[in-house]
């Protein structure tokens, strides 16, 4: 069943995005080395168009220690580059960071994420912010649904 936010979601992933930041360019202004470790980091994670794990990372890249690919991630993610989910399992993936706000969602069947952004959310979010005591800071939100490829596909 189609509805206007896989459509929306769906728009948001096709459309390609803005220039990417030059990740390597990011940790060297942070006062961190480019070695050559990095670099492979760096340039594996700007090459990947959905989500990736940690686990993922460090298969692919064997030559590279497991613990340069975390502190690597961990970098771009205080830099804001990338964004941090939690998976239905507790298992962190992580995604390349869009310049404006957006959602998650987690396909719960292959750990594909996807992005949206949907006015109906925000405009909740106002509203709880004008019911609570306090202000809000900032908010997280993933969806975990059945992505159109596990759903088209047969099950067994």
């Amino acid at each position: 069943m189609i509805t206007l936010l896989s459509i929306m979601i769906q728009n948001i992933n096709t459309t390609p995005r803005a220039s990417r930041p030059d990740l390597l360019a990011i940790l060297e202004d942070q006062g961190y080395r480019p070695t050559n470790q990095r670099r492979d980091v760096v340039s594996l994670l700007e090459r990947k168009g959905e989500g990736f794990t940690v686990e993922e990372v460090s298969g692919e890249l064997p030559e590279v220690g497991r613990a340069t690919v975390y502190r690597t991630i961990k970098l771009l993610l205080k830099a804001g580059v990338l964004c941090k989910l939690a998976l239905p399992d507790g298992a962190p993936k992580y995604i390349m960071a869009r310049a404006e706000h957006h959602h998650h969602t987690v396909c719960v069947k292959c750990g594909t994420v996807g992005e949206f952004r949907d006015t109906t959310v925000e405009r909740v979010l106002r509203a709880v912010g004008a019911e609570i005591p306090g202000e809000i800071v900032g908010h997280r939100m993933e969806l975990y649904l059945v992505c159109l490829d596990c759903q088209d596909r047969p099950e067994g």
